[in-house]
């Protein structure tokens, strides 16, 4: 066969698997059988093993990739995800509704679109002319992981946009979860290998989607519906009904229970019907998202810097399930607060199992009056978080015991205090816990403070685990040799991690403050601090009073920092540090003289070439201060595309609205 007439062969056969993948995966009606199917794909395999030069990566052969991949690259959204705000009744979902009509005109009729929220993992699929280049997760709602190579192995993803003109360029996003039955028989087999078990089906499908091994990945039975847009180029649509129709004419699987309501009744029944009915669905629901149907109604309502006002989340009330108390065991958590976490006899709600819940604090143990052995309540709130709420006292027989509150911490021995008598958090004073260190080097390498690309929560725990590192400076004098004796570790993913470390020692003072995690310290104060004294040294040589006289530290900040700097384990800490040849001066980036000076300035909208967090630092550095909201102490709003509310309130202010080339023209 001639390369013509294999490639004519070749789209043709791939046409072919699209539609039927269309008709088994989104639709649910499939037109042939497996046997069939299968043979489709074979003869499909052969001819591009035959012509390799024929071989695309939308062809339904290049799914799952033959190799596990190092790890996961991020990758900013071109719009940002959003999350949205929740309600819990609907008189708190008649608010939202009017605030709406508010926002709008009063009279402005509004139509509205409701969508069964799944609950699952937020995933964005980037298409460009029709063709899936990226997939990723939400992360932090503007940066995600790269997972594009699993999400290929989801069927319901079509590679190729099923349509003759598809947009240029469009933010697909949607929700990737696991059906009960598939989560279930993933359990079965984790359980038989002797491998933990996962939660629940959010657990596992995010688990599943993170996988380094897309071959694992594929055997999960993944699923995605499509439920919202982000960026979009080349295409227009009036409203998001409109929008999800045209997904699924291009082969996006859509919820075919969603609905278009023409008002707030049709709402309210829509709500009311599945929050009895969602037992009947096969997979997990925790509520249902409500979203104004106009897309020109969306955008002059806008959002906040979190959530759009035009959707909200009306959340189903907490399953209840009763269960014996076996045992209160206790967690160190990052800023070394003990938290007592209740050991359950397993049981089932809301179709998850159950066999752990939060006490909060040792304060609840006494209000609950909880006794180990106690058949207690447990509610499983927003279908997330299980919290016991209630003894059933009058089923003890006597044999429960009291539990005492510990007097050292669980993972290091160390005497566990109160700061201050009228607080309810107990504490590990101890820096060099081992608990605490796997948290707060998470933290410390995370991106808003060292930011050291690839260290993440695995490579945290295997490091502290083969004991390569016993504080944070430990990270400095790893050799590659060590490195390559971690688990998925190879030479490349070894030097570039090497790389990362070294390029974090220029960061910036304030984001080394904040990385130490130092309590009440956040990233703002970790700022002001580095620009007021200018050196470590001068910080940890301050006395409680000096940092008293900073108007912006206040007594709560000052006895942190003063408490945290006198300890032994700090000081050497700090002495390895200098000694590995991290940064602890400004470094002469200290503010600069601009007209931004003195000025507050708040930001609304998407900015084109800055992130929120890359923008407030430029402000700062000019020596402005950035505000959240607007008010008469605004001086610059920065309205970048899409503003919302603030944006109305600076013109009603008279605060001077200012584009972001014009702000990036007054840093210089």
């Amino acid at each position: 066969m001639g390369i013509d007439k294999a490639r004519a062969e070749i789209e043709r056969l791939r046409e072919e698997i699209r539609h039927h993948d269309y008709c088994y995966y989104v639709l649910s009606q499939p037109e042939v059988s497996d046997r069939e199917y299968d043979g489709l794909m074979l003869r499909l395999k052969r001819l591009e093993e035959e012509f390799p030069v024929l071989v695309t990566l939308d062809s339904p052969t290049q799914r799952v990739s033959g190799a596990v991949h190092e790890g996961f690259k991020t990758v900013r959204h071109r719009q940002k995800m959003l999350s949205l705000d929740n309600v819990y009744s609907f008189p708190e979902l008649k608010d939202w509704a009017e605030r709406v009509c508010k926002g709008l005109s009063l009279n402005e009729p509004v139509e509205y679109v409701v969508e069964l929220k799944i609950d699952g993992l937020s995933a964005n699929l980037t298409y460009q002319d029709g063709v899936l280049t990226v997939g990723s997760t939400r992360g932090d709602g503007e940066m995600g992981e790269d997972v594009t190579i699993n999400l290929r192995t989801i069927r319901a993803i079509p590679l190729r946009l099923k349509s003759d003109n598809p947009p240029k360029f469009i933010e697909v996003r949607g929700e990737v979860y696991l059906e009960i039955k598939d989560f279930n028989q993933i359990n079965k087999e984790r359980q038989k290998q002797g491998e933990a078990l996962f939660a629940n089906p959010r657990n596992a499908a995010s688990g599943s989607l993170k996988l380094l091994d897309a071959r694992i990945t594929a055997g999960r039975k993944l699923k995605f519906f499509t439920h919202s847009m982000g960026e979009l180029e080349g295409a227009e649509f009036s409203t998001h009904w409109e929008f999800l129709a045209a997904m699924k004419e291009s082969g996006l699987r859509v919820n075919p229970e969603n609905r278009l309501c023409k008002d707030l009744g049709g709402v309210f029944k829509f709500c009311a019907f599945w929050e009895k009915a969602r037992p009947k669905l096969g997979y997990q629901i925790d509520g249902v998202a409500v979203k104004v149907n106009s897309l020109k109604q969306q955008h002059r309502l806008g959002s906040t810097l979190k959530s759009p006002r035009w959707a909200v989340a009306y959340k189903f009330p907490a399953h209840q399930v009763t269960t014996r108390l076996k045992d209160i065991i206790v967690s160190v958590g990052r800023t070394g607060v003990i938290t007592p976490v209740a050991d359950l006899e397993p049981v089932e709600c809301a179709g998850v199992v159950i066999s752990r819940a939060t006490l909060h604090n040792f304060d609840e143990i006494r209000r609950l009056g909880i006794k180990i052995g106690d058949r207690v309540i447990l509610e499983r709130a927003g279908e997330v978080i299980p919290k016991i709420i209630k003894v059933v006292d009058s089923t003890r027989s006597g044999k429960e015991r009291v539990f005492q509150t510990p007097r050292n911490c669980p993972a290091c021995d160390s005497e566990i205090v109160k700061e201050k008598e009228e607080e309810v958090a107990y504490r590990c004073g101890n820096p060099l816990c081992a608990a605490q260190l796997e948290k707060g080097l998470t933290h410390f390498a995370g991106r808003s403070c060292m930011d050291i690309e690839g260290l993440g929560e695995k490579i945290v725990r295997q490091l502290i685990e083969k004991e390569l590192v016993r504080d944070f400076a430990d990270v400095y004098y790893l050799k590659k040799e060590q490195l390559l004796k971690l688990e998925f570790f190879k030479d490349k993913k070894a030097d570039n991690l090497l790389m990362a470390i070294e390029k974090s020692k220029t960061r910036p003072l304030g984001r080394l403050i904040y990385g130490l995690g130092i309590r009440h310290v956040g990233e703002k104060a970790a700022y002001i601090l580095a620009q007021r004294f200018k050196s470590l040294d001068k910080i940890v040589s301050l006395k409680k009073e000096d940092l008293d006289a900073v108007y912006e530290v206040g007594p709560a900040i000052s006895g942190s920092l003063a408490a945290f700097f006198a300890q032994k384990p700090v000081k050497e800490l700090i002495k390895k540090l200098k000694e590995a040849g991290v940064n602890i001066k400004e470094a002469g980036e200290g503010l600069i003289r601009t007209p931004l000076a003195g000025k507050t300035i708040v930001f609304t909208g998407g900015l084109e070439s800055l992130s929120r967090r890359q923008a407030e630092d430029l402000a700062r550095k000019a020596g402005g201060s950035p505000g959240s909201a607007v008010s008469k102490n605004t001086d610059f709003l920065v309205a970048g595309k899409n503003p919302g509310s603030k944006y109305d309130q600076a013109l009603k202010s008279g605060v001077k609205i200012i584009s972001e080339a014009e702000f990036r023209g007054m840093l210089k």
